[in-house]
């Protein structure tokens, strides 16, 4: 299908393209991701995923608390800390004290410094992953760190500014029922297809993955 009708479709249901305009994220681009520094990139992948399965704003509230208790997340030391550091923090009622997302940070940190010292920070590691290439992205994501499965990185790549989709609910309704998507959206063949489809909605509008997939998602009843 060609973007002109979904996005014909996203106006109507909007009402008008002044409002869907609105509704579009900003797209911030290289020079935001590369001014941020590799703690940031840490704590808001922890943030992402405490959040995941959990309601957002109780970990959007505590989030004074995890800055504190995580001591601004630098990856150098969380890369290597000591155990009882991560028991203690199991108890630390500041935080959400989920021992498995936990241990998701020295592991996460430990991605992040590898790929800064090969890319010289992990903003420029970021920046120099094409936007056609977001499956891709996401899997290495995936393999090289810890709970990035799911939306959960998605959103992380949204959120530190690398303009990219996400596959929410409504965007999967979205591409299944236009017949671009009939494996897992949380698999490889899921987001190569994904992937595919956006390509070609990006080669035809030049729009942003970004407005791409939140335009898509207004087609959907909900």
């Amino acid at each position: 299908m060609r973007f002109s009708t979904i996005y014909d479709q996203a106006v109507a249901r909007k009402g008008g393209e002044d409002v869907l305009r609105g509704l579009l994220p900003a797209v911030p681009g290289r020079e935001q991701l590369l001014a941020q520094g590799d703690d940031r990139y840490l704590a808001e992948l922890t943030r992402c995923i405490f959040r995941a399965g959990f309601v957002w704003r109780v970990i959007d509230n505590k989030w004074p608390g995890f800055e504190a208790a995580f001591e601004g997340f630098v990856p150098a030391y969380w890369q290597q800390v000591p155990p009882e550091v991560l028991e203690t923090l199991a108890r630390d009622e500041r935080i959400v004290r989920n021992m498995q997302k936990i241990r998701t940070v020295p592991e996460n940190a430990r991605m992040i410094v590898d790929a800064a010292r090969e890319y010289g920070s992990f903003g420029a590691f970021l920046s120099q992953w094409p936007a056609d290439d977001q499956a891709g992205l996401l899997l290495w994501l995936k393999g090289h760190g810890a709970r990035l499965g799911g939306n959960t990185a998605q959103y992380f790549l949204r959120f530190v500014g690398w303009d990219g989709f996400i596959l929410s609910r409504d965007v999967v309704a979205a591409l299944r029922r236009d017949q671009l998507l009939d494996a897992e959206p949380g698999s490889k063949k899921g987001l190569l297809q994904a992937q595919a489809a956006f390509n070609d909605w990006h080669r035809e509008t030049g729009l942003p993955y970004s407005h791409l997939s939140r335009i898509l998602s207004f087609t959907i009843d909900g």
